[in-house]
């Protein structure tokens, strides 16, 4: 079992989990995710790492479903049944270039570490997170911190850019130079703002969410096609080429289980709530 040291709501459906751990932070890299069990009966759910310390792991999630429900209802001192990682392959560093990183949702906790990262490295950060509202939107200053620029966008004009990510995008490139774009979110975010780069030639870094089980590429589960070829989320990812995804594919391949998980959630709810 494994201690939960916090749990809090950032925004609504929105919650930062922090779990205790004296060794995830010897190897863990910006890019990377682990994998957590609310309690035995639970499934296994991959998770962005948003941060590492000595004694901690930390990981922002949107609470939508059984699992994360479950773990949207920890309070500090409570144990989770599964901590693995951490998984999967690191942000790949490149330097001295132009990078527009971009997040949204549960994504925008993700970006943290690939921004430090990759300002780390010596790149020239513009960092650019959205929602469809300003009391969506969190983690502003941390973000500031290691990022050159920054711009916040929300579909309601409550506060940034008014209008939709590809909107913000399409007309930042043509007024900037900017050698990549990386991008953390749901799958639709992913695929739009690969759609919106792709013509403009914008090498762009996607990190994907396929669904997962044993995040250990045994299982088959997260399956994407990439380049026309079969890859693993788990172990040839999380991050791809955005350019070479196979959307179609993977944005059905999302939905296979909705009938299983709506009737998951009105289960738990019933015998949680009566």
């Amino acid at each position: 079992m494994y201690k939960v040291l916090k749990r809090e709501k950032i925004v609504p459906n929105i919650h930062h989990l922090v779990i205790e751990s004296d060794i995830i932070h010897t190897n863990a890299q910006a890019g990377e995710f682990i994998v957590v069990r609310a309690d035995e009966p639970g499934e296994r759910i991959p998770l962005n790492i948003a941060d590492w310390d000595e004694k901690s792991v930390s990981a922002v999630f949107m609470e939508i479903g059984t699992s994360t429900r479950k773990l949207a209802a920890l309070k500090a001192g409570d144990e989770i049944a599964t901590l693995v990682g951490p998984l999967g392959k690191p942000t790949e560093m490149v330097e001295g270039k132009n990078i527009l990183c971009i997040g949204g949702c549960y994504g925008i906790g993700a970006l943290l570490p690939v921004v430090r990262a990759l300002k780390k490295n010596g790149n020239r950060i513009i960092t650019a997170i959205e929602a469809r509202s300003e009391y969506l939107l969190y983690w502003q200053e941390k973000l500031k911190e290691h990022s050159d620029d920054f711009y916040e966008i929300t579909r309601d004009g409550t506060r940034g850019f008014k209008g939709h990510v590809n909107d913000f995008l399409a007309g930042y490139l043509k007024q900037n130079k900017v050698d990549m774009v990386y991008v953390q979110g749901c799958t639709y975010l992913t695929y739009l703002t690969s759609e919106t780069t792709r013509p403009l030639e914008v090498k762009t870094i996607v990190g994907l969410n396929p669904i997962m089980v044993d995040a250990t590429g045994m299982c088959g589960v997260c399956r994407v096609i990439v380049a026309g070829e079969t890859k693993f989320g788990c172990v040839d990812g999380p991050e791809f080429d955005g350019h070479l995804v196979d959307w179609q594919n993977l944005l059905s391949r999302r939905k296979i289980y909705l009938k299983e998980e709506v009737y998951s959630l009105s289960f738990y709810e019933c015998e949680t709530y009566g």
